[in-house]
């Protein structure tokens, strides 16, 4: 599954053939360079390894200024690697943009981010309790408490998986099949149809 590495640009809105407005999110896709080829003889697998967005030598640990050199190119800030199905015979330091990947009959892609971190937060928000619900379960004079979580008496424990406040946001997640309203090559960008994980300028990987 061939793919690029991008950055969230931000979100507008298009109009559609029937009129209809179109809520957009804009991803700059590529250039993207081969850093390292897999192969299934040396690793057991096969995949490509994109780099994207340059950045300088002062930023990048020593083994990765190691791994670029080997590679030929200019130290990167993300890496990813991607099924070994790119079209031709990929080599290291070769460059894949827009219009390599996203060809005309390409409609749908899968887009992978990191959500905005949330901080600590209750069951309310987190896990969408409803709050006051009565004056039982374990909750009488605190309206956004999350009430009982079982038992005293046995396992005297709370399980796994119990829902309680905790962290929420901050974690990857993958939107599929998301409609590719249009591409502009010569800017390396890609307008898809909906929301896409991640705040403005954050990095994601999109799958076609």
């Amino acid at each position: 599954m061939p793919g690029l590495i991008g950055k969230k640009i931000g979100m507008t809105s298009v109009f559609g053939a029937d009129g209809k407005n179109i809520p957009c999110t804009v991803i700059e896709a590529g250039p993207c360079v081969v850093t390292q080829l897999r192969t299934v003889e040396k690793d057991g697998y096969a995949a490509v390894q994109l780099a994207y967005d340059e950045t300088t030598e002062k930023h990048t640990s020593a083994p990765l200024m190691g791994h670029f050199k080997k590679a030929g190119i200019t130290p990167r800030r993300k890496l990813v690697e991607f099924k070994a199905d790119f079209a031709g015979d990929p080599k290291l330091g070769d460059v894949f943009t827009v219009a390599d990947v996203f060809t005309e009959d390409v409609a749908f892609v899968d887009v992978t981010g990191t959500s905005k971190g949330k901080g600590f937060q209750g069951v309310v928000r987190r896990h969408g309790f409803a709050g006051v619900g009565g004056q039982t379960h374990g909750q009488h004079n605190r309206l956004r408490h999350p009430g009982s979580m079982g038992a005293s008496s046995w396992p005297s424990r709370v399980l796994p998986g119990m829902r309680m406040a905790g962290r929420m946001g901050n974690d990857r997640v993958k939107v599929a099949n998301l409609q590719v309203v249009k591409v502009i090559p010569e800017n390396n960008l890609v307008v898809v149809k909906g929301s896409v994980p991640g705040a403005k300028g954050s990095y994601v990987i999109l799958e076609a």
